[in-house]
């Protein structure tokens, strides 16, 4: 390795975990992955390139998860010039990736409250960083600017329009990777992009979206991650006089335990009594519940597939990714069953096989499985803006 070779940093915050990666400036593959994970818990643990590392100390903070990887960067030698974080929203003025100064920072706290589980942890490590390599340049990746290009009909909320001057208005997450399955339909259709298309990213926080030729024209979730289709343990969307009623009777009895409620203990966790993770509900259906929490998933996902489809006047491709997207093939074909009006058929023997496409040959509308990869994003706006080579 050239002594004077660096490279660029990415930095994906979870509630309760830090992934990082090390790219080379000229975006070629990753070097190096670091993973903290259960931050906070006697299980907290440390993994460099998929290895467990023992840890001298316990990792409580997302801090202290900056400081694990900055341990690792510096036993392998890597020099690190630029660093790109994932936020997961930017509000109503941060639209696009931007170089990390004062105002922004400033901007991004003011946004705390709009997705409360994520922004203070990916601050955090991005305070932990300034004070660690003060002169480090910093790229704030936002969530949200993907779906920037929405129209007023599709983000704005029917209420008091003094209400939407203060920013509270439908914004969509997982941009970045929409973004980056975009660049890959582009690969695949350079001039169509895909057309009409229905990207579903399937995990434990779910959400859809409808892009046409490349561009967002609605997505499911809103001025929060928690609105759309039901998630792990995400309600998904309610109707609003459900608020008020658990408010009323005194069901809950704060803000928070309103919060803690709406995406701590409800969704798939909620409905089945089992827990969030799909693989788990899957393998106990005979289990009312359980079954039930799919039922409403894949019941839910294709209703909102249906409208994108009316949104877009038709429809040409289905994309899905995310971790269920890509790899459960029963929640894809549940997912598809009874849409054939609309052009969409599925091959069961590719489908099975979670082949890049799983529709049939002669389908109308080509179902794709594509693996994302937010981080890749991440690395490109970094580049971009810092202007390496």
């Amino acid at each position: 390795m050239a002594k004077d070779e660096s490279y660029l940093l990415t930095i994906n915050t979870g509630s309760s975990s830090l992934k990082a990666a090390v790219y080379p400036w000229d975006l070629g593959a990753p070097v190096l992955h670091v993973n903290v994970s259960r931050l906070g818990t006697l299980d907290a643990m440390v993994e460099v390139d998929g290895a467990h590392v023992t840890q001298e100390e316990h990792v409580k903070t997302h801090g202290e998860a900056i400081e694990a990887v900055l341990a690792v960067l510096s036993k392998k030698a890597l020099r690190i010039t630029g660093v790109g974080h994932r936020l997961v929203h930017g509000g109503p003025t941060l639209a696009a990736p931007l170089l990390m100064t004062p105002y922004v920072r400033a901007e991004l706290a003011s946004c705390v409250t709009l997705a409360p589980l994520h922004l203070p942890q990916a601050l955090l490590a991005i305070d932990h960083l300034s004070d660690a390599l003060p002169d480090l340049a910093q790229v704030a990746c936002f969530d949200t600017a993907f779906h920037a290009t929405l129209p007023a009909h599709a983000y704005t909320l029917a209420l008091p329009y003094a209400f939407a001057e203060l920013g509270i208005r439908r914004y969509g997450f997982h941009g970045l990777s929409y973004e980056y399955i975009v660049t890959k339909l582009r690969e695949l259709d350079p001039v169509n992009v895909g057309g009409r298309a229905v990207v579903l990213h399937l995990g434990n926080g779910a959400s859809m979206a409808a892009i046409a030729r490349g561009v967002s024209i609605d997505t499911s979730m809103g001025l929060t991650p928690t609105g759309g289709i039901v998630m792990g343990t995400r309600s998904g969307d309610l109707d609003p006089g459900v608020i008020q009623h658990l408010l009323a009777r005194g069901l809950v009895k704060s803000a928070d335990d309103l919060q803690t409620l709406l995406t701590q203990k409800s969704g798939l966790y909620g409905v089945s009594g089992v827990g969030s993770d799909m693989r788990d509900l899957l393998a106990r259906r005979s289990d009312p519940r359980a079954r039930l929490a799919v039922e409403m998933f894949t019941y839910q996902a294709k209703k909102q597939l249906g409208a994108y489809a009316a949104a877009l006047s038709g429809l040409d491709t289905v994309v899905f990714t995310g971790g269920i997207g890509e790899h459960a093939a029963t929640i894809r074909e549940e997912i598809c069953s009874g849409l054939e009006f609309l052009g969409v058929a599925l091959d069961l023997t590719a489908n099975a096989k979670s082949a890049p496409v799983v529709s049939t040959k002669d389908a109308r509308v080509t179902v794709r499985v594509i693996e994302t990869d937010e981080d890749s994003m991440i690395a490109t706006h970094t580049a971009r803006l810092l202007r390496k080579p």
